[in-house]
């Protein structure tokens, strides 16, 4: 009578698993056929798109499986998102365990979602110091710039203290894959490093040992010189024929500017940098682009230039006051800073950049503050690193694109 009971018993639940399952995959079934069935019933998906491209990404990504697949496509417009250099928050594991110190991160804010990078190529292989026990109160530099949706890493520091790029290394997000760029005339650490009109900056800074030839250097590389043929030059960066170069520019009349790893900020047909971070004492210059020639930095601008600075779209000019935790905006006119907004999260702030009406900040810590500056008064909320982990660096670029996620569904 029990071994009766317990068969019974048994049967059922397999009959219930498999009716669960079946009903799944019913489910899963039905979604699939949707999806194929188009984007929206009765129009084609090319029309279609053209009339989702105006929604906002976050209601897209809530209403249906094809949609949230649709915007995470390779032929629906990108949405900004994070990518952030990460550390992990024990030092002593950043230095001896080498091969893990440093983490390359993309933040989704649709689907508040951290997602790592895909490895850089290995070979040559990457060896980047982030961390260094002589060094216990500051993270090594790596200095990147991002110019028309790429990132692209330009300096940093082997273990044995020389730079450790010989080209600079791009990563394209919307083919989610790295590759080189054309070779430094000087490859160096503790540099000046900017962007303007597409156009990259190095200057100063040093190599595997200071040089006073080298500290008063600078060189750009125009990224879209040939903007037909830039595809072709990040899927064959050995081709001989290929005209991306780095070319000299102007230098400085002096090495006072190689004593740090700085951020040139780009703005209005200029660049515009200072010798030392941080609220202290500094010097500035601003390259004027046009003329091949430097000038001192206005003496306003220098003044309040007491924190991380990026630029907005190249044409407006943010900073932060990292003793104070003021948010200000430069005004070319009166040659001031007027203050936006005051926050305790702002306080120590180390690196931001800005984009898409977002500034954002690494604070002190490792957390990173976004900012919408667009909208009065301003809103500012925080973004989480993952677990274990400290942000050092930031910036916007367009999301990547998710294999995972493939628009139509795979049958």
């Amino acid at each position: 009578m029990a071994n009766a009971i317990n068969n019974n018993t048994v049967a059922e639940t397999t009959n219930r698993n498999t009716a669960k399952r079946q009903s799944l995959i019913d489910v899963d079934n039905r979604r699939r056929r949707q999806e194929q069935s188009g984007l929206i019933p009765g129009l084609p998906d090319d029309v279609a798109q053209l009339c989702l491209s105006l929604v906002h990404p976050s209601l897209l990504y809530s209403v249906c499986h094809s949609w949230r697949r649709l915007i995470y496509s390779s032929t629906f417009p990108p949405f900004l998102s994070l990518y952030t250099v990460l550390s992990p928050t024990d030092s002593k594991l950043g230095y001896y365990n080498s091969k893990n110190s440093t983490q390359f991160f993309s933040f989704d804010p649709i689907s508040s979602k951290w997602d790592p990078l895909p490895p850089p190529p290995p070979d040559p292989p990457l060896r980047l110091l982030l961390s260094h026990p002589s060094f216990i109160s500051r993270h090594i530099p790596l200095q990147f710039v991002s110019v028309s949706g790429y990132l692209i890493l330009l300096a940093a520091t082997t273990h044995n203290f020389c730079p450790a790029l010989t080209h600079p290394l791009i990563f394209n997000p919307l083919t989610r894959s790295w590759a080189f760029g054309p070779p430094f005339a000087t490859p160096r650490r503790w540099c000046s490093a900017g962007s303007l009109n597409n156009v990259i900056y190095v200057a100063s800074g040093i190599g595997s040992h200071f040089s006073a030839e080298v500290a008063k250097s600078a060189e750009k590389w125009d990224f879209l010189h040939n903007n037909n043929k830039t595809n072709h030059y990040l899927t064959n960066t050995n081709d001989k024929s290929c005209s991306w170069k780095w070319e000299k520019v102007k230098g400085l009349k002096d090495g006072r500017f190689s004593t740090d790893a700085i951020d040139a900020i780009g703005w209005r047909g200029k660049l515009c940098m200072v010798n030392v971070k941080g609220d202290v004492a500094k010097e500035g210059l601003v390259y004027d682009t046009e003329k091949d020639a430097w000038e001192d930095m206005p003496d306003g601008m220098l003044s309040g230039w007491k924190g991380p600075v990026a630029a907005m779209n190249e044409e407006v000019m943010y900073v932060v006051n990292e003793t104070k935790g003021i948010l200000s905006k430069y005004d070319p006119e009166r040659d001031d800073w007027e203050e936006i907004m005051e926050s305790e999260r702002l306080k120590g702030a180390e690196h931001m950049t800005a984009g898409g009406g977002r500034v954002c900040v690494v604070g002190n810590g490792g957390g990173i503050v976004v900012l919408d500056v667009v909208s009065f008064p301003v809103k500012l909320w925080m973004v989480d690193t993952p677990p274990g982990f400290e942000a050092v660096a930031v910036h916007i670029l367009p999301r990547m694109t998710r294999p995972d996620l493939e628009y139509p569904a795979p049958l």
